[in-house]
C-alpha cells in the first residue's frame, strides 16, 4: 500500500487530480488538470492496487490512444519530465 501512496503523490506532483475510485477501492482514476500540449486532451491515469501498477493513457496523432504502464514510482517521475513530443514518439 505504501507504493500506491507514493504513486498517488507522484501523480499529484505531475498535475493529476482524482476523478473516481472503484467501489472495492482497488482502482483509482485520475485526470491531468491541464490538457496535453500536443493533443489538447487530458491524460488519464489508472492506479491499480491488484497489479501494483500505474497506467497513463493519452491521445497521439492521428487520434490513437497510447498508454504506458509503470511499476516503479521513480520511473513514472522520470517519464513526467519528458517533453510531450518525446512521449508521443515512444
Amino acid at each position: 500500500m505504501i507504493r500506491l501512496q507514493a504513486f498517488q503523490t507522484a501523480a499529484r506532483e505531475g498535475g493529476f487530480v482524482k476523478v473516481s475510485e472503484s467501489a472495492e477501492g482497488n482502482v483509482l482514476w485520475l485526470r491531468k488538470t491541464a490538457p496535453d500540449t500536443v493533443s489538447e486532451t487530458h491524460q488519464r491515469m489508472c492506479i491499480d492496487s491488484l497489479t501494483n501498477s500505474v497506467t497513463v493513457y493519452w491521445m497521439a496523432p492521428p487520434g490513437t490512444v497510447n498508454s504506458k504502464t509503470f511499476r516503479v514510482v521513480t520511473t513514472l517521475q522520470e517519464w513526467f519530465k519528458l517533453s510531450p513530443v518525446a512521449r508521443v514518439q515512444r
